[in-house]
């Protein structure tokens, strides 16, 4: 019998706290020791927010450095994962008949592999990634997601990478961290609650929150990855939050993870 894997959404900050050993890290590389080992990884990132629906399918794909601003140190850093065409076709079929690119060009980038290098720090776990189509709406991405529930079962894990508190116009740079803002502490509240309650009505539909929603998720590519791991959950599955916290006074670490 196969063991079903848990799903995931992970928080994933500023890029250069892949670089860090923190609280935040800390926990991430729990993550990696205490959940079953996955054969392959699927993960859906804020940073693959395109036209269209496309999934990795190079055997070998780079480390993109999708970024700016920041230190040589970190635009040096790769993570050598392989890449997994096998799944990569396994998740156009699931999501058949949807039309699914693959995609040959795109590789890991920093929602991914700046978390990864923490929980699988051995980069020895297949990846592959799925962008999210930026021109549909919120509930196309949680019924898509259903689609994929059988890999859970296969031994792989599905990662959703974003946060669900996300403002950069609002975060504090530096090394001095910030009280959060008190919009981001009551949203990021009330979507745990939500999500601890099974209303993914009210979370799909989060541009009706309130003040605090449009504070907290101004634009929705890091807020749509939540979606995909609650659509993967199975009826009456356990949810825990393994990292909770906050980036720069607005920007929600929290975990969310199923099974």
């Amino acid at each position: 019998m196969n063991t079903l894997m848990p799903t995931i959404f992970i928080g994933h900050g500023n890029p250069m706290i892949t670089l860090s050993k923190n609280v935040y890290t800390e926990a991430w590389k729990r993550i990696g020791e205490l959940i079953p080992r996955p054969k392959a990884i699927l993960t859906v990132s804020a940073h693959w927010y395109i036209k269209g629906s496309a999934v990795t399918i190079n055997p070998a794909p780079s480390t993109i450095h999708d970024f700016g601003g920041f230190t040589q140190e970190l635009h040096e850093v790769q993570y050598p994962a392989p890449g997994c065409p096998e799944l990569a076709r396994r998740v156009k079929d699931l999501l058949s008949p949807t039309d699914i690119e693959l995609n040959n060009d795109w590789g890991l980038d920093h929602g991914t592999w700046t978390v990864l290098r923490h929980v699988y720090p051995k980069a020895d776990i297949p990846v592959v990634q799925l962008s999210i189509d930026k021109t549909k709406p919120a509930n196309y991405h949680f019924e898509l997601a259903k689609r994929l529930i059988s890999l859970r079962e296969e031994g792989v894990l599905v990662v959703g990478s974003g946060n669900i508190v996300h403002s950069l116009r609002a975060y504090v740079w530096g090394n001095n961290a910030p009280q959060p803002y008190d919009w981001a502490v009551r949203f990021d509240k009330l979507i745990r609650q939500l999500i601890l309650s099974g209303d993914n009505d009210k979370i799909i539909a989060y541009e009706k929150l309130g003040e605090d929603a449009m504070l907290s998720v101004p634009t929705p590519d890091h807020f749509l990855p939540l979606l995909y791991t609650l659509g993967l959950r199975k009826e009456n599955e356990s949810i825990s939050f393994p990292v909770e916290g906050y980036d720069g006074g607005s920007m929600s670490m929290l975990a969310v993870q199923i099974g």
